[in-house]
C-alpha cells in the first residue's frame, strides 16, 4: 500500500480525522462515533483500510472513547513511546499507513490480558459483519462463526 499524499488525504478525510491520523490529535470523549456502538464487525484504519479490531473485542471503559482488549494481528500494530503533555504513555499507530490511532493502557479486564487499547473512533471505519465479504475483509468472517 502506498500511503496517500496529504493533498490527497486532506480531500478525502474529514478535519477531525485528518488532524487525528495525520497530526497525533485525540479527539474529544464521548464525541466519536464508535464510542457507544456495539454492532458486530470489523474496524480498519481510515486512512488504508487495513484490519485493526474486532468488536468482538470491544467493551465499554467508560472513558469516552471506543476501547479493546487487543488488535485483530498484533503485528499490524505498532507501539511507540509518548512522552506528550507531561505523560508517559504508549501510542499505537497502524503499521501499513502510520495512522495514529490512540494509546494502550494496562487497566484493561485483567481477565482478557489487562490491555486497553483506547483509539480514536475518527481513526476507524467500521465494516458490519454482513459485508465483511462485500467490502474485501472475507477472511475475517470466522471472527464471528
Amino acid at each position: 500500500m502506498e500511503k496517500p499524499s496529504k493533498k490527497e488525504l486532506k480531500e478525502k478525510l474529514s478535519d477531525i480525522e485528518y488532524a487525528v491520523t495525520q497530526e497525533n490529535a485525540t479527539e474529544r470523549p464521548f464525541t466519536g462515533k464508535y464510542d457507544d456502538f456495539y454492532q458486530e464487525g470489523i474496524y480498519v484504519d481510515i486512512v488504508s483500510g487495513e484490519p485493526l479490531f474486532s468488536s468482538k473485542d470491544k467493551y465499554d471503559a467508560g472513558c469516552g472513547w471506543p476501547s479493546f482488549t487487543k488488535p485483530i494481528e498484533k503485528q499490524d500494530i505498532v507501539e511507540n513511546s509518548d512522552f506528550s503533555l507531561g505523560m508517559r504513555r504508549v501510542e499505537v499507530r497502524s503499521k501499513e499507513a502510520d495512522s495514529h490511532l490512540g494509546h494502550v493502557f494496562t487497566d484493561g479486564p485483567q481477565e482478557m490480558g489487562g490491555l486497553r487499547y483506547c483509539i480514536n473512533a475518527a481513526a476507524l471505519r467500521f465494516i458490519p459483519v454482513a459485508e465483511l465479504e462485500k467490502e474485501g475483509y472475507g477472511e475475517y468472517k470466522s471472527l464471528f462463526e
